[in-house]
């Protein structure tokens, strides 16, 4: 149990950086998006799209972020598949999120 609600996957890992059977702590920031790359090894790009209020125009425009996450070796996702990252320590330059789970 990593303290927020999500299933535990079922297959077993080795990876010293999975919170369910590795020492990294998660903490902080929840968020889902969409997988849009798996092109590197044990990482992934989630993008999140969000909607911002331009008061001259009076409407609404489209934002993206994107997140760099640690993808455990016990979680199998896809390109495209919604997932839910949260936040831990930095692990890289740019990585400060893991994967936790798929929606």
């Amino acid at each position: 149990m990593i303290g927020i609600d999500v299933k535990e996957p079922e297959k077993e890992c080795d990876d010293k950086n999975c919170p369910f059977h590795g020492h990294l702590r998660v903490r902080g920031i929840i968020l889902k998006g969409k997988i849009v790359s798996k092109a590197m090894q044990r990482t992934v790009v989630v993008e999140r799209e969000r909607f911002h209020y331009v008061p001259k125009y009076e409407r609404y425009e489209k934002r993206t972020s994107r997140y760099k996450a640690h993808l455990p070796g016990c979680i199998d996702v896809e390109k495209g598949d919604e997932v839910i990252i949260m936040e831990c320590r930095p692990l890289s330059k740019t990585k400060h999120f893991v994967v936790v789970g798929k929606r």
